[in-house]
C-alpha cells in the first residue's frame, strides 16, 4: 500500500517550549496584564536538499521562525488562543513556500481558571492547503 502525499514527508523541523510574553484573552486584565505564553512548533518539509548541501537557503531558518512568532503575539492581541494559533500557522506558512504543513502548540500555563493545573492550550494542525 503506497503512502500518500500527505504523509510522504515526515521530516520536520521543531522548536520546542518557545516562551513569549503576549496580551491574549478574553478578560480585560488579560489583555492589560499579559502573561507568558508557551509554543511548539512543528514545520514540516524535505530536508533532503539541505541535509546534502549544508546550506540554509535549502531550508527553513529557525530563527527567524522564532522572530515572527515573537512579532505575531506581540503585535496583536487575541481573544483566544485559538486565533492565535491559527495566525501562526498561517503566516508561517505564507512567509515559507517549503514548508508543507505546520503544527502549533499553545500552552496558557496562568489561564484565569479557578483550580490546579499545569496549563491550558489548543493545538492547529494546517497544512498549505487549508
Amino acid at each position: 500500500m503506497g503512502k500518500t502525499s500527505e504523509h510522504k514527508n515526515q521530516d520536520k523541523i521543531i522548536i520546542k517550549n518557545m516562551k513569549v510574553y503576549g496580551y491574549h484573552g478574553i478578560l480585560p486584565c488579560e489583555n492589560e496584564n499579559g502573561q507568558f505564553f508557551y509554543f511548539d512548533i512543528e514545520m514540516y518539509l524535505d530536508l533532503k536538499k539541505a541535509g546534502n548541501s549544508d546550506n540554509i537557503e535549502d531550508t527553513v531558518n529557525y530563527s527567524k521562525v522564532y522572530d515572527l512568532v515573537t512579532f505575531i503575539v506581540g503585535k496583536e492581541k487575541f481573544k483566544l488562543i485559538e486565533k492565535l494559533a491559527a495566525t501562526i500557522a498561517r503566516s508561517i506558512l505564507e512567509e515559507y513556500a517549503i514548508i508543507d504543513r505546520v503544527k502549533i502548540l499553545v500552552k496558557k500555563p496562568n489561564a484565569p481558571i479557578k483550580g490546579e493545573f499545569d496549563w491550558v492550550g489548543v493545538k492547529v494542525n494546517m497544512k498549505r492547503s487549508d
